[in-house]
Parts: structure tokens; sequence; C-alpha cells
């Protein structure tokens, strides 16, 4: 994309989704830095059934290690890899009660050296809790930025590293959220619904998905059920 669409773009997903935000429930910066360690290979929707109990009780790194990596398990078992990811919620609370007095650091550097936080994780933190400019790529915002052409990459970091260099000003701080909400409701994996897709005669993804119930639609979908068979 040129500069004026990728501006374009941005415009049409702001105006669509005006106050953009983590679907991830949290109470404060240190259980939005849980909920997004524990987002990880799991659905927003599915952290957030596990953390609204936890985050009722348990809200400081101290009341975590308190809870004990037993409980924690306990409260996470719904979420996928919750053994591993029990252990790193300890972990990191433990690195944040010894080394930074319970409070979660601003810096990426201080953030990726936490148990289970990865560079994903810590862009999430910086942008959400602490209002920074960062492109946190996950599996929606790679996609979306492959597909419609607006930051293409072989690697998350490649598309990262594209975003932050194409996004204008006004769109920066909002610009992960934005993307990942269209990509996780619009712009979907299997099927893309183009035909409600504010973008769609600016992006690159050739072959347009139909509306259901049309002509078109029906085709395509029997096409679909063809190849699975």
């Amino acid at each position: 994309m040129n500069k004026t669409e990728v501006e374009t773009f941005y415009a049409r997903l702001a105006e669509r989704t005006p106050n953009p935000k983590t679907e991830l429930e949290y109470v404060n910066t240190y259980t939005l830095l849980v909920a997004v360690v524990l987002s990880a290979q799991a659905t927003d929707a599915g952290v957030n059934i596990a953390t609204r109990p936890l985050f009722k009780t348990v809200q400081t790194p101290q009341a975590m290690l308190e809870l004990g990596e037993d409980g924690v398990r306990e409260a996470i078992k719904t979420i996928g890899l919750f053994r591993t990811k029990a252990k790193n919620v300890i972990g990191l609370s433990r690195m944040l009660v010894d080394h930074y007095g319970g409070e979660v650091p601003r810096t990426r550097e201080e953030l990726e050296a936490l148990p289970g936080v990865g560079r994903k994780t810590a862009n999430v933190v910086l942008n959400t809790a602490f209002g920074e400019e960062t492109f946190a790529v996950d599996t929606h915002i790679f996609r979306v930025g492959n597909r419609t052409g607006l930051a293409p990459g072989k690697t998350p970091l490649a598309v990262e590293l594209k975003l932050d260099k194409v996004t204008p000003g006004p769109y920066r701080k909002d610009a992960h959220h934005l993307l990942i909400l269209h990509g996780r409701y619009v712009c979907k994996a299997r099927v893309p619904e183009c035909w409600r897709c504010v973008v769609a005669d600016l992006c690159r993804y050739k072959s347009k998905t139909p509306p259901p119930g049309t002509d078109a639609g029906s085709k395509a979908s029997k096409r679909r059920g063809e190849q699975k068979a």
C-alpha cells in the first residue's frame, strides 16, 4: 500500500471502532501482565473465564505468591498449557517482588526478562498499560498485515517493524487494537468476511469472499465442503 492508502486504511478502522481496547479483563497493570501471559495460544474469552474469579482476590504479585503455584494451577486449569503458565506466573511475580518492589517495569528489556514474557507480551503491556506506540504482532495481526498488504513480512518481527515504519502518527497508539479486532472479527483466518470489510477496496487479497446466502456465497461454501471431503 502507498502512504495515502495506509492512511485511509487506518482512518476507516478507527471510524468503525473509535475507542479500541483489549478484550482481556484486568484490574491493574500487574493483572494485565498476567492475563497477557496466560493468553498465549489461548483465546481472550477463555482467559477471562479463568481470571475473572482469580483477579477478584489476587491483584498483586505478593498475593499471587501467597496463592502459590498449586493454587494458580487450579485457578487457570481451563487454559491451555496451564501448568507451564502457572510456573511462569509465580516466577514473574517473584521477580517483581524481589527486584521491582512489586511494580511492573516500564522497559521492554526488563519485561522480557520476566518468565513467560516475550516480545509480543511486552509490547502489549507497554502499549495498553503505559500508552507506548508499540505493535504486538499476534496471529491475527500477522495475518492482516500479510493478507491486506499493509505490512507484509515472513516473521512476526518483520511485520512489527513494517507496521512501525508505515503507521501514521494519529493511529500509532491504537494500531495494535484496531488490527487485532479487525483480524478477529472480520479478516478471519479461514473465511474472511470481505463483504462487510471497510477496507476491502484497499486490500491486496484477491479472492474476496461473497456474503452468505448469495449464489456466489453458496458456491464458495460448497467448494470449501468439497475440499474438506
